[in-house]
């Protein structure tokens, strides 16, 4: 065994030998680590390399082991692409490449589940209708929700890159608000007509868009239909026995289902 090396990645201390860093000649680290690329020093004297600590961990213990061994519910796979390729270890961009199939496979058998929830709350605002002049107004606003579940985590990860908040003038994709891979929440409003657009910002109320459509949703009709035609692009049919098609428009319950 070589003598120990520690290494500063991205501010994370890895402490391996010369031989496993080297253990691919060809690749960066091996380039790195035998004299072919000069490398920096932290100020501790470290070995430092400008990249990602956390996903550091999987290279390196590839570089152990020869085996590509992540999480069941690992979630930073466009970030480790990026760092494979980085570090360019080939028989580590191959493991990756046959981790990602077999993912894929996992992925095309899949149930989706949207729960819909409506209601209609009053909202009051002030209007200007001159420069020292302002008259107190009230209105109804519709208010909705969708929680929606699928056994694919792909598939919300598409959906989020459709559908958009629109607040505070700007619009953000939910992509953002996906804390859990298989569950999504979904709340917004529909746009009043005469309320300030102000208001919206203020009473913290968000509406949705799908782009690059740019089309408002403001009925749990064109929720569905967009929602449809995302799912079934991405080959997700009706489950027939919930709800019966004819229904679909009307249900507060949707199932839809995969089969690849």
């Amino acid at each position: 065994m070589s003598e120990p090396i520690t290494l500063n990645v991205g501010g994370k201390l890895y402490t391996t030998s010369l031989s496993t860093l080297t253990s691919f000649p060809d690749s960066m680290l091996g380039a790195m680590f035998s004299g072919k690329i000069p490398t920096k020093k932290d100020s501790q004297g470290n070995c430092f390399i400008d990249r990602d600590g956390k996903i550091f961990r999987y290279i390196l213990n590839f570089l152990r082991t020869s085996h590509l061994d992540l999480p069941e519910d690992f979630q930073e796979m466009p970030l480790l692409r990026r760092e494979v390729d980085f570090y360019q270890i080939q028989p580590l961009i191959e493991a990756l490449q046959e981790k990602e199939v077999e993912l894929s496979k996992a992925e095309k058998n899949a149930m989706l589940n949207i729960t819909l929830d409506q209601k209609t709350q009053t909202v009051h605002f002030t209007v200007r209708e001159a420069p020292q002049i302002y008259s107190l107004s009230s209105s109804n606003m519709e208010v909705f929700s969708a929680h929606i579940f699928s056994t694919s985590c792909l598939f919300l990860k598409l959906l989020g890159s459709k559908l958009y908040y629109c607040f505070n003038g700007n619009l953000s994709s939910i992509s953002s608000y996906l804390q859990d891979p298989n569950h999504l929440t979904l709340d917004w409003v529909a746009s009043v007509e005469g309320l300030p657009e102000e208001e919206y910002t203020r009473q913290n109320l968000k509406r949705l868009w799908v782009v690059p459509d740019n089309k408002q949703i403001n009925s749990f009709q064109v929720f569905v239909e967009e929602v449809l035609k995302i799912a079934m692009s991405d080959g997700f049919c009706i489950d027939s026995s919930h709800p019966h098609t004819s229904d679909l428009m009307n249900n507060k319950m949707i199932r839809l289902i995969r089969y690849k």
